[in-house]
């Protein structure tokens, strides 16, 4: 399968390696992807915690501001999506092989089932707000802070490691 892979990459790995203006431009994506839409992400867990600790009159506010970041975070989800799979598809024996690799995209794909969690969350608070759900919602929130964060330390150390 990776022997597979790599011939048919293999006119994007050459391009990509002789192209310093096509790495720059992938790594940039992605950097400004994870700025933005995790960035986003992180400032809406951080408003989200600081408003379940508040009067929880104004928790449905925070619900209908919290649902205005979805879209620009999963647009960020994207482009690091396409970003990554354009630089892990420039060298595919090194990122088969790495544990790094496998260990971030497991986080990956935590941090978008953590996500779809926190968006259903909301959706059963609006309907009925229990404390149960508000409860789960805090829980997925700071999830969802260790993933961020945990993904950007993965993805450190496979740079390192490549």
């Amino acid at each position: 399968l990776i022997e597979t892979l790599t011939r048919v990459c293999e006119p994007w790995q050459t391009y990509y390696a002789d192209s310093t203006v096509a790495e720059t431009a992938v790594t940039s994506v992605h950097l400004v992807a994870l700025l933005v839409g995790g960035g986003i992400a992180v400032a809406a867990d951080r408003t989200t915690l600081r408003v379940l600790r508040s009067d929880p009159a104004v928790r449905p506010g925070m619900l209908t501001d919290l649902q205005a970041t979805h879209r620009p975070v999963l647009l960020g989800l994207a482009a690091l999506f396409v970003s990554g799979l354009a630089m892990a598809t420039a060298d595919i024996p090194t990122f088969a092989a790495s544990t790094a690799f496998l260990v971030k995209i497991a986080l990956v794909a935590l941090l978008c089932l953590n996500g779809a969690f926190l968006v259903r969350t909301e959706q059963l608070l609006r309907r009925e707000a229990t404390a149960g759900r508000w409860a789960r919602l805090r829980v997925a929130t700071w999830l969802s802070l260790l993933l961020w964060v945990s993904t950007v330390v993965a993805g450190t150390v496979l740079v390192n490691a490549a």
